[in-house]
């Protein structure tokens, strides 16, 4: 494909709240983070410090049968495991068709920072994606969105199973309408590989977390990176020890994370997953439909074999690092914000605490997108900024005459208010107050006046307000940033290897700001 025809990168901040920008900035407790390391001999020392608590090769083969690995992500795997190497992880929820584009940043990351690492320390390093199918967040994993011309479209698949069911059990259903609307972006799309295993992922036989590792794998193990099926019995059998060691700290745990959150809302920020009294952090299955197990009942729940355990958002992070050689978990703004809760939890257990950095944000601008911005003489900022894209459409549109009829009624208006308060004045009329109030409420019903000339001066303009909404669906859908809104399935159907290298490369910068060499 030529170099003209292929979408470009813009780099973004990473955003969030208060406490992710305190941490992004250096500026958060050091006790609610584990410090990331500096230079090739910081993480040297880290790593060492990791790969010291997993002797040989020992964790991978229980969780081979979950990574089910295949290719360059099973030739990886293996050689790191036997040169006692040490893991980048990453991970997400199911989401319909991959879910949004941040799930592919947050892979490319955790690559390019495992590549970095091993080139920097000489220790062995590998990605993989944890793939949280233990998740029963049915409304978060039924959806996606795509841009088509100038339209957000939301597709979304319908409830098959029983509610609190986790998703690696959670049937697909007939997916067929939510299939054929999501392939609707990819009509003419000429990397059609994609295509197909899109196809072959999403099947009436499959559930909606088996679908997403499939898709993920076809994508990821190709550039090395294994996938791992949380649900699956081999991940489950591995967590358990971590987990009933939870239990049988619960309340130990419960008061940590109480203690940590006031102290997050003292500092001013927010503890972003709520305690939930009398409740521990374990679930305990029942057919796949889950629940917290209560603190009353936790020792019981440890002992009992029969009970399927899982880890909620605050503990899975500490399980992970349990279970895996962990020397970073790549995560995006909300993750970095309750691991200020996670390290409470793991000091209750006397686990290491897991270290977090931050993702690679991006925006993918298709050149169709750059074309229109050219039309309109705006970039991207100007139509991400509220009424400002309208403002200058309209502006543009107005005729002279119009303008300058409105500055002549805004000069009347100060000109006649004026007159109005030196006659006031002379008269010994002491209503500056009033003239003053009088004032403002005839300027902004003149800016009101001009707004809605602008507005239907704007509409006029067909062709440039139709392009400002397409533009609006490519890179801010529904008001969100397009890594959040968009699937980019899409994109890497359009674009190919060329758009994946392109995202790769800046993945790659970043990490190496992390490490902190170049």
């Amino acid at each position: 494909m030529s170099e003209p025809d292929v979408a470009r990168v813009r780099v973004e901040s990473l955003g969030g709240g208060a406490l992710t920008r305190a941490f992004l900035d250096g500026g958060a407790p050091r006790e609610w983070f584990v410090p990331r390391p500096r230079g090739a001999e910081g993480w040297r020392s880290h790593a060492e410090a990791v790969r010291a608590g997993f002797p040989g090769a020992r964790w991978l083969e229980g969780l081979r049968p979950a990574l089910n690995a295949s290719g360059a992500a099973r030739e990886r795997l293996e050689r790191v495991a036997a040169g006692h190497g040490v893991v980048v992880t990453t991970g997400q929820q199911p989401g319909l068709f991959g879910g949004p584009g941040y799930t592919w940043l947050k892979a490319f990351t955790a690559i390019a920072l495992a590549d970095r690492i091993e080139h920097a320390t000489g220790i062995p390093a590998i990605a993989i994606f944890w793939a949280a199918t233990d998740d029963a967040d049915f409304a978060e994993a039924s959806f996606t969105a795509v841009a088509i011309g100038a339209e957000c479209r939301r597709i979304e698949i319908q409830r098959a199973g029983a509610d609190g069911l986790v998703m690696a059990e959670m049937p697909l259903g007939n997916a067929g309408a939510a299939l054929d609307a999501f392939l609707d972006a990819t009509r003419s799309a000429p990397h059609r590989d994609l295509v197909d295993a899109v196809r072959a992922s999403y099947t009436p036989d499959a559930t909606v977390g088996s679908a997403f590792v499939g898709l993920l794998r076809h994508v990821l193990e190709p550039l090395g990176m294994p996938v791992l099926d949380a649900w699956h019995p081999a991940t489950r059998g591995a967590a358990r020890p971590a987990l009933a060691d939870a239990l049988g700290r619960a309340a130990v745990i419960d008061e940590a994370v109480s203690m940590r959150s006031v102290s997050i809302e003292r500092a001013g920020y927010r503890a972003i997953v709520q305690r939930v009294p009398r409740l521990s952090l374990v679930f305990r299955s029942t057919e796949g439909v889950k629940e917290r197990v209560p603190i009353a009942h936790a020792a019981d729940a440890a002992r009992r074999g029969d009970l399927v355990l899982s880890p909620n958002v605050l503990l899975r992070p500490v399980v992970e690092r349990r279970i895996l050689p962990t020397v970073a978990y790549v995560g995006g703004p909300g993750e970095i914000a309750y691991f200020a809760q996670v390290g409470a939890v793991a000091e209750a257990m006397g686990a290491p605490a897991p270290l977090v950095v931050p993702r690679w944000s991006a925006t993918v601008v298709e050149p169709s997108v750059d074309r229109m911005l050219g039309r309109l003489g705006m970039t991207i900022e100007d139509v991400r900024v509220p009424h400002r894209a309208e403002r200058r459409i309209g502006d543009r549109a107005m005729a002279p005459a119009v303008r300058d009829a409105i500055e002549a009624l805004r000069t009347a208006v100060e000109s006649g208010v004026g007159a109005i308060g030196a006659a006031a004045s002379a008269a010994g009329l002491s209503t500056p107050e009033v003239v003053e109030g009088g004032r403002q409420q005839l300027r902004q019903r003149v800016d009101r006046l001009e707004r809605r000339l602008r507005a239907a001066a704007a509409r006029s303009e067909k062709d440039a307000v139709r392009d400002l909404a397409a533009i609006r669906a490519s890179v801010q859908p529904e008001g969100k940033r397009q890594e959040r809104g968009l699937n980019f399935i899409p994109f890497f159907a359009r674009y190919g290897e060329p758009l994946v290298d392109r995202l790769r490369d800046g993945a790659a910068i970043h990490a190496a700001a992390l490490i902190g060499t170049r």
